[in-house]
Parts: C-alpha cells; sequence; structure tokens
C-alpha cells in the first residue's frame, strides 16, 4: 500500500515534474497544499485511474488519471477542490478523471460548500472517444445546477481547451495566470487553417488577452502562488452557500470615522474626470478593495470590501474612462456581479456618477437595449 501511495503522489514521475517546474508552474500537489490550509487536505479516491485499452491505453500507467480531488479548509472553512495534473497524460480528462470531478461538485452542493477546480489540461483524452466528451457533459451540467447555490472559483494555471474551456467559463470567477495560462476553443493551428490567421497562443487567448479584451477572465495574478494567495482572499468575502451570510471580519475602522480627503476628491467642474476608487477606498474599511473585472471593461468598477466587517459589493461609475457612460461590456460586467452579490446575500454599495449609455452605432449595432437591459434587470 505504502508503494501504491507513493507512485499515485509521484504523478507522472520525477521527469515530467522537474518540466513543470521549469515551466514556473506549480504540481498539482503543491497548488493544493499553497491554497489550503496547512494538514488540512483530505484526497478522495486517489487510486481510480482509466480503463482504456484501445490505443495501446493498457500499457499506460495514469496515477490518479491526472487529476487530485479532495477536501479541506481555507480560513477554517470547508471547500472541495480538484487539481488537474499536467504531469499524468497532459491533465486530459478521460471517464474516470470526469467522475472524480462530478463528485467532488456533487459533495459540495450537497454538503453547501464551495468548490474550487484548478485547471492544467490539453482537453478531452481522445483515446477515450465520446466517454470523455460525455464527461465534460456531466461537468458541465453540475457547474450549472451549482450556480448561485454554492460559490464557484476556478483557476486556468496552464492549458484550457476546446471544451473545457466553457466549465470555468461556468463557474463564478475565473483567474489566469499571466504567461503560463491560455484559453480557447480552437488553437492557433486551427485557426491558422481556417481562417488564415496567424497568432500566438498568448494573443489568442493569453491572461492579458482574457482579462482586458474578452471579459473571460476576472483576475490576473502574476504566478501560481499569487493566484492561490489571491483565491484564498476572494473566499473570504463570500458565504458558504446561498443560505449563509458572508463571513464578517474584525474591523479596526470606527464606523463613524470622517475622511476630509473625501470633500476635495470630486471636482468643482463637472466636466473634469476623477479617481473613483479613491473615494471607494476612503469609505470602505481599511481602505481595502477587491477589484473584480479589473482590467476589463473599466468605465464600471465592480468588486469586493467590507462596512463595519460586513462584506459588501462595491459597484460604481469610473469618470476617469470615457465619463463613466455605461456601454454593452460594462453592463454585462455589471449585471453579473450583481447577480452573484444577489444569489449570495452580499449587499451592494452603489456609486453613481453616469451621464448615461454611451451612444454611437457600434453600441446600438452591438445590442445595447439588449445588454444594458440586463443591468437594469439584475438591479430590480
Amino acid at each position: 500500500m505504502a508503494a501504491r501511495l507513493a507512485r499515485v503522489e509521484q504523478g507522472g514521475g520525477p521527469a515530467r515534474l522537474a518540466r513543470q517546474h521549469d515551466a514556473g508552474k506549480l504540481t498539482a500537489r503543491e497548488r493544493l497544499a499553497d491554497l489550503l490550509d496547512p494538514g488540512s487536505f483530505v484526497e478522495l479516491d486517489r487510486f481510480v485511474t482509466h480503463r482504456g485499452t484501445a490505443f495501446g491505453m493498457d500499457k499506460v500507467d495514469a496515477p490518479a488519471d491526472g487529476v487530485v480531488t479532495g477536501y479541506g479548509t481555507i480560513h477554517s472553512r470547508l471547500v472541495f477542490v480538484f487539481s488537474q495534473d499536467f504531469t499524468v497524460l497532459g491533465g486530459s480528462l478521460g471517464e474516470g478523471h470526469a467522475q472524480k470531478i462530478c463528485k467532488i461538485l456533487d459533495l459540495a452542493l450537497r454538503n453547501g460548500a464551495p468548490v474550487i477546480g484548478l485547471n492544467d489540461s490539453g482537453g478531452a483524452r481522445i483515446q477515450e472517444g465520446v466517454m470523455s466528451l460525455g464527461g465534460y457533459a456531466e461537468i458541465f451540467l453540475r457547474n450549472t445546477l451549482a450556480s448561485g447555490v454554492v460559490p464557484q472559483i476556478s483557476a486556468v494555471m496552464g492549458p484550457c481547451a476546446g471544451g473545457a474551456v466553457y466549465s470555468p467559463a461556468i463557474t463564478d470567477f475565473t483567474v489566469m495566470v499571466r504567461g503560463t495560462s491560455h484559453m480557447f476553443v480552437t488553437g492557433p493551428q486551427v485557426v491558422k487553417a481556417v481562417t488564415h490567421e496567424d497568432v500566438t497562443f498568448d494573443e489568442l487567448g493569453g491572461a492579458e488577452v482574457h482579462a482586458s479584451r474578452s471579459g473571460v477572465a476576472h483576475f490576473i495574478a502574476e504566478n501560481d502562488p499569487a493566484a492561490l494567495l489571491l483565491i484564498r482572499r476572494l473566499l473570504g468575502y463570500l458565504p458558504q452557500n446561498n443560505q449563509d451570510e458572508p463571513p464578517r471580519a474584525e474591523s479596526t475602522a470606527p464606523p463613524d470615522r470622517m475622511d476630509a480627503a473625501l470633500d476635495s476628491v470630486v471636482p468643482a467642474d463637472p466636466h473634469r474626470p476623477y479617481e473613483m476608487r479613491e473615494i471607494i477606498t476612503g469609505v470602505v474599511d481599511d481602505r481595502e478593495f477587491l477589484e473584480v473585472h479589473a482590467h476589463f471593461a473599466q468605465n464600471l468598477l465592480v468588486g469586493f470590501a467590507r462596512l463595519d466587517g460586513h462584506a459588501v459589493g462595491i459597484v460604481a461609475q469610473q469618470p476617469a474612462v470615457l465619463a463613466g457612460a455605461l456601454d454593452i461590456n460594462s453592463s454585462v460586467k455589471g449585471a453579473r456581479f450583481v447577480r452573484f452579490c444577489d444569489a449570495f446575500n452580499i449587499p451592494l454599495v452603489t456609486f453613481v456618477d453616469v451621464p448615461g449609455f454611451m451612444p454611437g452605432t457600434a453600441q446600438e449595432h452591438g445590442g445595447i437595449i439588449r445588454h444594458g437591459a440586463k443591468l437594469l434587470f439584475a438591479y430590480c
């Protein structure tokens, strides 16, 4: 038994673990060790492996079937986790791999606890054919059933391609790592063959693209440890489930405090822009504001903060960008954030300084009426 345990914990073996480190990435188990409270991780189904025999799979050893699953605590609160192991068959998703992730999602729902997925996978395991594709369908179903019931957080810490991209997209928050993570439905070679475009991995689906242009990524981190620390910080604002209240933190800031600097932030001239973040940080506890989608649709600010220790959601127009006018992207950004806060009992604080919706044919033809209505609907 000890030998079997040691073999599973070695993942793809020393050479592949070394290549993972050389690529600037932590291993699947190292990531869980950094994410969870020390000594709290309990692994489930560690001896699961594939049952494929075609295409030489009967001779392939796949420890834990390429994904480490289980539960542990963050800030002493229960969470369920899975971490894909790129050193085992490229982290590809097969039948057993998918069943392990589905079990974690089922347990998170049953226990009313957040679920965190650390994605580092080449996509579907083609040797297992339709069983692999069916596994994605089962995961998507559970992501959908858990939506608005328990918080779901995804970290993309390596490749995430094809159907694999849609699980993080369904979850509440997606963190990407600069330089090592990529998300795309079709890769550069397929794009070249179909549209004749020459594009690199980073240009097509890198962290900066998805954080600033597509809005797929809510957060961008410089490396794996920073991404995991950010998830721990984010979870501190979120309740266990939609029946729970967000955790309250001790606050050293007096609730009746005054900040004279706020008197001079808004200029007397209504045509002059100003930085809305100065007002937000001047109002909230300890000047701490965890901004969500900081690089996307920057004319609207959203994020989490605390007032008298209570977690609150912040929505604020940003006069320094497009005069704070609402466009398609900012409407979608705001609507999704407001709906999340509504689902998880997080009060909203809205700072309003908006001239209206952005005019122009690009906005009208792009559906500003339809997308703008999403923000109105979310508030109502």
